[in-house]
């Protein structure tokens, strides 16, 4: 096999506290580069990712305590990750991504490509092993879970708020494809450094799975948000939302997990498909939301227990998979007696039909209760169908709660049915943008908070950190119902991400808080583009633009050319130094009004300007509408000129369209001609 590139790089880690995990990354020579790294190294790494451009292959290998390992593929597979169309995945758009690959200690990289690789970055972390894990929990049913704070997450570079999705139908089962950790200690030190790896690598909100499962049978709590919701991850491209991605860590594209792991993920399916009320050896229809295997709104049928290759074009996870029948059939015979499938049809004012299916046949009952939990209606049976209709139609407006429920040994079902008008709620609170920049340059220099409240309360807006914790109040003040906004400009605050909090009291006291982050950050100043309108049709006038902005900092620098959320090309992606930049570009799209999207990333996160851009290889036409009085038609936007006798006058007007013309005195000869915006200039209009 003839490689085309290959790069020795050797490692420049700054100092770190015990227990800290660090990333660093560096951007690889390729095409035929070689850069050899010194003989010795000073610092380490334990777990590698690889970024790359371009169709062709990335080998790699690492040196540790055993010295250099075989070569081993970087598997770039573009399903394993976010949805399309989220944040999460435009940060690193037209890159492929390697999962994350705990090497153990090394202090040496080798790199080497087949085929056309552009550009090519390795991100190496170094997350260090503790011998003792911290904080776990249990709930009723559900194995021991090691929550973040026991496994050391850093909650500071987390990105964003969870999303949760109404329903979980499927659990997707996946391997990290890298070395099984040898200790305990070794699995908490590899699940900070996935963690790491997919927020400050990849650029997504969190690390990707929900769980995570070790060969000692360990469980970790994944992506924040709560371990009993559904909470949607980074784990399955297309079918993220309405899933729970579960990883075990270690390769088993050949060898078979450990009895405790499975028992692990036995117990944890049978406890978490529970409170979502999923039979494991059920099939749920699901909608693809679009990968390489599956195009976006493909309906499927997928098992509740499936494995990541049922979701796109991966071996993932390996041998793991043919055990999931298996491990579907354990799941479900593990805490019996269940309730399964809970649906609730029609609403307040009409008759409403409450259903779910039992394991076993037993009493079971449903209930409605009022707002001060008094009984309003209630029905029973005995079986294995729960099926009861509550005549709603004479039902007062208002909140009411519903249970339906089978004993003390099975997890009831139970949810809300209507809302009382003018219930006080915070809904819809968004920071736009999300990212700004209060550097006084007239763009993204404030932040607008917006949210609907749904009763008069008294309102108090306060900037937090990130953790939470009150850094000052924005103010208090009586709001009315209905959709309520306000400005926040970061005066006298440092760069860094904060939270914004809105806390409703009623006049009774109830009290309704939410929060959406902010991001703020001066690394950028002065984006512009020149000129706003191009015509690149080869004729040596405004054939192309540049957008210029100044970097305070190094960072990260995305630039495309967008049609509503679509990008249509991309100008520029990559790592700029501090300074005075300036990007061309040359069109190379059919005629349009676009926006010109630059995302700067730095430590804090990504910021986003927008600036529209017009292609426009047309020339304006001029027509005559009626000599006296004169008039004209126009094709589009233009500075129009007549010229009458020999004198000039030049009109501009705004908008396509007829309009009158009057001129200073009479003419004999009039010519006229329209130039738009783009330099595009049309045919002249003769009178004679």
């Amino acid at each position: 096999m003839k490689f085309l590139a290959a790069a020795l790089v050797a490692l420049a880690f700054p100092a770190t506290a015990w227990g800290e995990a660090t990333i660093v990354t560096r951007e690889l020579p390729v095409a035929g580069q070689r850069s050899l790294a010194a003989a010795v190294a000073t610092e380490r790494f334990n777990l590698i990712g690889l970024h790359w451009k371009g169709p062709g292959r990335v080998q790699f290998r690492i040196r540790g305590s055993a010295g250099w390992s075989p070569w081993r593929e970087a598997e770039a597979e573009p399903q394993d990750g976010p949805d399309n169309g989220t944040d999460e995945a435009r940060r690193l758009r037209g890159w492929r991504l390697s999962s994350p690959v705990w090497t153990g200690t090394a202090d040496r990289l080798a790199v080497r490509t087949r085929g056309r690789v552009t550009r090519l970055r390795a991100h190496y972390v170094w997350s260090p092993v503790e011998n003792s894990l911290g904080r776990t929990l249990q709930m009723t049913g559900s194995p021991k879970i090691v929550t973040r704070r026991g496994w050391g997450a850093d909650e500071r570079i987390r990105r964003d708020n969870p999303v949760i999705a109404k329903t979980l139908t499927t659990a997707v089962i996946h391997h990290t494809a890298g070395a099984e950790p040898a200790t305990p200690g070794q699995s908490a030190a590899i699940v900070r450094g996935v963690y790491l790896y997919h927020v400050r690598g990849n650029g997504w909100d969190d690390i990707g799975y929900n769980f995570l499962v070790d060969r000692f049978g360990q469980v970790f709590e994944g992506r924040y948000g709560g371990v009993e919701r559904n909470v949607v991850g980074a784990h399955s491209a297309g079918f993220n939302t309405g899933t729970v991605g579960v990883s075990v860590l270690g390769n088993y594209e050949r060898r078979r997990v450990s009895p405790a792991a499975r028992a692990a993920i036995v117990r944890l399916l049978a406890w978490r498909l529970d409170v979502a009320h999923v039979d494991p050896l059920s099939n749920a229809p699901v909608v693809s939301g679009g990968n390489p295997k599956y195009r976006k709104g493909l309906p499927l049928w997928l098992r509740a227990v499936s494995g990541h290759r049922d979701t796109g074009y991966t071996s993932c996870p390996g041998t793991v998979y043919g055990e999931l029948p298996g491990i579907a059939r354990a799941a479900a015979g593990l805490g019996l007696p269940k309730l399964y499938t809970p649906e609730v049809e029609g609403g307040l004012g009409q008759f409403m039909s409450f259903s779910a299916r039992l394991s076993a046949p037993l009493p079971w009952s449903v209930a409605i209760l009022g707002v001060n939990g008094k009984p309003v209606a209630a029905g029973a049976g005995f079986g294995t169908t729960i099926q009861w209709t509550w005549d709603a139609r004479l039902v007062p407006p208002g909140t009411y709660r519903y249970r339906m429920g089978a004993g003390p040994s099975v997890r009831p079902a139970t949810g809300v049915i209507g809302r009382p008008a003018g219930a006080l709620t915070v809904e819809g609170l968004r920071a736009d943008p999300a990212g700004f920049t209060p550097n006084g340059d007239g763009r993204t220099d404030t932040t607008t908070i917006s949210y609907h409240l749904g009763a008069p309360a008294t309102v108090t807006a306060s900037v937090q950190t990130e953790e939470g914790v009150e850094l000052a109040p924005l103010f208090t003040r009586a709001q009315t119902a209905g959709r309520q906004s306000f400005t926040w400009n970061g005066a006298g605050y440092p760069d860094g991400r904060y939270r914004i909090a809105v806390v409703a009291r009623a006049a009774r006291g109830r009290i309704v808080t939410a929060t959406a982050n902010v991001s703020l950050s001066r690394t950028l100043s002065g984006f512009g583009v020149v000129p706003p309108a191009i015509s690149p049709n080869g004729d040596g006038r405004l054939d192309s633009l540049t957008a210029s902005f100044t970097l305070s900092v190094p960072a990260t620098a995305r630039l495309v050319v967008r049609l509503g959320t679509a990008e249509l090309a991309t100008v520029f992606d990559g790592l700029l130094p501090a300074g005075p930049q300036a990007l061309a570009w040359s069109g190379g799209i059919r005629d349009g009004t676009y926006s010109a999207a630059l995302t700067i990333t730095d430590s804090i996160g990504p910021v986003t300007q927008l600036l529209p851009v017009r292609v426009d290889r047309v020339a304006p036409r001029i027509k005559l509408v009626n000599k006296r009085p004169l008039r004209v038609s126009l094709s589009e936007p233009a500075r129009v000129t007549f010229i009458a006798d020999g004198v000039t006058t030049t009109i501009s007007r705004p908008k396509a369209g007829i309009f009158t013309v009057v001129l200073d005195r009479p003419f004999t000869r009039l010519d006229a001609y329209a130039e738009d915006a783009a330099s595009n200039v049309g045919v002249k209009l003769r009178l004679r």
